[in-house]
């Protein structure tokens, strides 16, 4: 297995990845401690102070609502990183189910799985996303479904190439001459030495998901008000960013800091498990 002490001490001498890990870590205990580190409840309204600029009682200003920015973009952390591990468990699972079948009996099977993969890769997915949401309709479990399903092409791929080359090893070969059946040998003996690279597919996959997300909220076909979400926030910036900036800029900030630390925790994971870069 991948996660081994020589792991654990090359991700702790990669200053990118623990930067983007502590960001992880930073953001998984406000999505936990969302009731207790917002100063108010996410759709409290307060019309006394509708789009006050950030104040002490205020450190992120109110919405057009009057609603506080900080308590909705604390609850918001929860809502997006929801969809983005939802969402990339769904990718995975239906991308290693594929890439398996399609690298291990490879022949008539690999052949029709990589020629979908194919007919897939050529839609673009965001437009492909969008017209499924405006079939089945906006709600925060359509999109994690609706992002699984259509983003699992790359999983596919990588799950097959590793399953194309380690099929071939004489531990494989010894199980398949003692007869051991394909399913013990697909996932007691192949696919725990094939989790590496999906590991980092997995981790930077979260950002594409949360980034995706915050895409189709922004438009109005994502998570519907009033549960908060940064996309949304973003849309409701946008209507007033002249006379207030904090509505755009401090949602715009955390959907920035999250892809960036989500994308510097995967390419650490990816050059910690690079055999070309051990010492």
């Amino acid at each position: 297995m991948f996660l081994n002490d020589d792991f654990v001490r090359r991700m702790r001498r990669n200053g990118m990845a623990m930067a983007g890990l502590g960001i992880v870590v930073v953001l998984f205990c406000v999505a936990i401690f969302a009731n207790q580190l917002s100063p108010y409840p996410p759709s409290h309204i307060d019309t006394t102070n509708i789009l006050a600029p950030p104040t002490w009682s205020h450190p992120l200003g109110t919405d057009v609502l009057g609603r506080d920015v900080l308590s909705r973009m604390i609850h918001g952390a929860g809502v997006s990183l929801s969809v983005g591990f939802v969402a990339v468990g769904i990718s995975t699972l239906i991308g290693m189910i594929l890439g398996a079948v399609s690298g291990y009996y490879g022949g008539l099977m690999d052949r029709i799985v990589m020629r979908f993969v194919d007919v897939m890769l050529c839609f673009p997915s965001f437009f492909l996303i969008l017209a499924v949401i405006a079939f089945v309709g906006p709600s925060i479990w359509n999109i994690m479904i609706v992002i699984g399903v259509t983003s699992w092409m790359g999983v596919a791929r990588l799950v097959r190439a590793e399953f194309l080359s380690i099929r071939e090893r004489d531990f494989v070969q010894a199980a398949i001459s003692q007869g051991a059946r394909d399913g013990r040998i697909i996932f007691l003996h192949i696919l725990p030495n094939a989790l590496a690279p999906v590991l980092v597919a997995a981790t930077l996959g979260i950002a594409s998901a949360v980034l995706i997300e915050s895409g189709l909220s922004f438009l109005g076909i994502g998570v519907q008000p009033p549960d908060p979400s940064w996309g949304n926030m973003l849309t409701e910036g946008k209507d007033n960013i002249e006379i207030a900036w904090w509505l755009s800029v401090y949602p715009g900030m955390a959907i920035l800091t999250t892809v960036m630390g989500y994308n510097m925790l995967g390419e650490g994971i990816r050059d910690s498990l690079d055999p070309r870069l051990r010492r």
